[in-house]
């Protein structure tokens, strides 16, 4: 970044100034951090435009934020506080926005079991957030007898009425982002990544690696306006996938379906059945140690509920946790943006309970990578929710003091070991 007071690279030989063009450190790291938040919201609103729905408040905001991290425009602190908790109200309002166009559009989603794996015949795995392109994917092979398989964040997709309508949305194949040039390199058929968490492939897979919308990969053939034709191609012209199903996992947990069973949740809680509810989820990466989430969802006793979404889910939703009273204890939510459900459901939790957020027996433990969990977070505090566990490590963006400011007001805490962070939510 150039300093323009010093005429030189910040922070470098020559730069007489502390941080970015003579603003503190703990300024640069807010502008940071309101710039990684900025880009979740984009995202979320993004897909939110591509199904028709804009909103001028929302698009007022990216502006207006954007535009406070230009060069010597804005010096104080609490007004970059009130930025940052602001784009949290601005992401809770996008991710309501992008809810309401997906379920306007493709339906409520309803809890579903999914099969793991892969069936005999031609095959195609999508990959990314973007529903409207597994839709027109959908429409395009149908009756081509290509079967179409899921990955990473496009799981929650089998809950929607208007996709699970086709019956060539066969299943799903894989788990988190970090782990696509594995999981791609094995799959034999035609692969196509339609948003972010996409890697530069391996050339072992690269040849039938396709993009489309926002997704670019240097040397992958790119689909424009959505015609899928040479993927279509390039699936029939590949081996056939092998009949291999290995098992399922449930998916479809939104809001509207879990708020149905308030009632019973409500008296599950008061007759001691329930004991305590557990966010567990966000995005998931490839630093060692996140292996926790694992080992945190498998020691949580059998009389708590956990609500999950994002890829940080595919950590621990493989595991069986049973049920309670016909309530599975693993309710995945969704997608990242599906944040937004929980919040719903958590909001009428304390409704029902005539308490606040804060005062529910429930914990929240976030697993965050990217930029999409930085503006979930913010969402979180805008909220004035305390006591966020998060993880594996804090973001190394954030300063001392502005993570002094956080843990202060928020008692935002790093995870520790799963047994003493599932005893200190507990107590």
């Amino acid at each position: 970044m150039f300093c323009y007071q010093c005429e030189q690279t910040a922070g470098g030989t020559g730069c007489t100034k502390v941080g970015v063009c003579g603003k503190n450190e703990d300024i640069a790291s807010l502008q940071d951090a309101l710039i990684y938040a900025l880009k979740g919201i984009s995202a979320y609103a993004y897909h939110a435009r591509e199904l028709g729905a804009v909103d001028e408040e929302v698009d007022a905001f990216l502006a207006e934020a954007l535009f406070t991290t230009l060069t010597n425009v804005n010096f104080d602190l609490e007004n970059h506080i009130e930025l940052l908790l602001k784009a949290g109200k601005i992401n809770l309002k996008v991710m309501e926005i992008l809810d309401k166009a997906n379920v306007d559009r493709f339906g409520v989603p309803e809890p579903t079991k999914v099969n793991v794996g892969t069936k005999a015949g031609p095959g195609i795995l999508i990959t990314g957030h973007d529903l409207l392109d597994l839709y027109e994917l959908l429409k395009q092979t149908e009756g081509t007898g290509i079967n179409v398989y899921t990955h990473g964040e496009m799981l929650p997709a089998h809950a929607y009425p208007e996709l699970k309508k086709f019956k060539h949305l066969a299943g799903n194949y894989g788990g988190a982002w970090q782990n696509q040039k594995k999981e791609f390199d094995e799959f034999p058929g035609a692969i196509i990544g339609t948003t972010n968490c996409v890697l530069i492939p391996k050339e072992s897979y690269k040849d039938r690696m396709f993009t489309c919308g926002i997704a670019r990969l240097p040397g992958v053939q790119h689909i424009k306006d959505r015609n899928f034709k040479p993927l279509i191609d390039k699936a029939l012209s590949l081996p056939t996938l092998p009949d291999n199903l290995v098992g399922s996992i449930m998916t479809g947990f939104h809001h509207q379906p879990v708020l149905a069973l308030a009632d019973k949740i409500v008296e599950l809680v008061k007759a001691g059945k329930i004991r305590h509810f557990f966010l567990v989820g966000g995005c998931d990466g490839a630093r060692p140690g996140r292996n926790y989430y694992t080992e945190f969802v498998e020691k949580l006793p059998k009389d708590t509920i956990v609500l999950t979404l994002a890829c940080g889910k595919y950590r621990f939703n493989h595991l069986d946790l049973g049920e309670i009273d016909g309530i599975p204890r693993l309710l995945d939510m969704g997608q990242c943006n599906n944040a937004y459900s929980a919040i719903q459901v958590a909001v009428a939790l304390a409704k029902a309970f005539d308490c606040s957020v804060n005062s529910l027996p429930l914990s929240i433990n976030i697993s965050w990578f990217e930029q999409k969990a930085v503006a979930i977070l913010f969402t979180l505090l805008h909220l004035g929710i305390k006591n966020i566990r998060l993880g594996p490590t804090l973001p190394a963006f954030i300063t001392p003091n502005v993570l002094q400011f956080l843990q202060e007001k928020y008692n935002i805490q790093p995870i520790t070991t799963a047994e003493e962070d599932i005893k200190a939510m507990l107590s």
